[in-house]
């Protein structure tokens, strides 16, 4: 199946970046707020919360950090009244976007997120527009030094659609999302280390652009994550090397 991508490897690898930095932490301890109210705090009740953790545990959130936001969402503190919220645009070179948001106040989030669209050549777009070039699908990210033919036979035993190396060694591992667990159950039992566990929106069809104009893309989804409310950014970009 289609689903990878030379933006996607980049995506991922800035992730760790923004990690690093501690920029993700804020966006993560909405995401744990927002499940643990929801679904409770019990993660093994409660799946959405699981994978906040698992993010969490990626990017070495500190367990203060942790505890405090699970705390909020469950006992749905004031700092926790969030509002899920996907919009659609079109970036330039008409990629589409799906811009997931948590925020308090969607009057204050469209406005800021228009605004940037604008002065990045994009656009919002109306509802259905862009999120049907989109599956919501388990996505595992290995480093190059895995074992590939570990990650091919536990993948495919327990329901994998797709196993991708990537130019760099990389490996990529899609699932749908009913088999998510089941294949994470299967890496955590062999204590195969992965980079990302994630149920997150894969594109069935992607535009190619140039290095130089997903230069312009990339500089609009970076904008777009400086918002607070934004969360997580979806594209269907593809970057043929120049």
């Amino acid at each position: 199946m289609s689903g990878h991508s030379k933006w996607s490897t980049i995506k991922h690898k800035k992730a760790k970046t923004d990690a690093q930095k501690g920029k993700i932490f804020s966006k993560v301890s909405r995401e744990i707020m927002m499940a643990a109210k929801i679904g409770g705090d019990d993660p093994e009740m409660n799946p959405r919360l699981r994978l906040a953790l698992q993010k969490a545990k990626e990017v070495n959130m500190p367990n203060d950090n942790v505890n405090r936001a699970i705390i909020k969402g469950a006992g749905n503190d004031s700092d926790a009244n969030l509002e899920e919220i996907t919009y659609e645009a079109y970036g330039p070179h008409g990629v589409a976007l799906l811009i997931d948001t948590l925020t308090d106040n969607k009057n204050r989030t469209v406005p800021n997120i228009r605004a940037i669209l604008t002065r990045c050549n994009g656009s919002l777009a109306t509802s259905g527009a862009v999120s049907y070039l989109f599956n919501k699908k388990g996505f595992f990210l290995f480093s190059p030094e895995t074992d590939e033919e570990t990650i091919i036979e536990l993948g495919l035993e327990n329901g994998a659609d797709d196993i991708d190396t990537k130019s760099d060694g990389s490996i990529e591992v899609i699932t749908a999302t009913n088999h998510f667990e089941a294949v994470k159950t299967a890496f955590d039992t062999q204590n195969i280390q992965y980079e990302t566990a994630e149920i997150t929106m894969i594109p069935s069809t992607f535009v190619l652009l140039s290095e130089s104009e997903s230069k312009t893309v990339i500089s609009l989804i970076e904008k777009l994550e400086e918002d607070d409310d934004v969360q997580e950014i979806h594209a269907n970009l593809d970057i043929n090397p120049e």
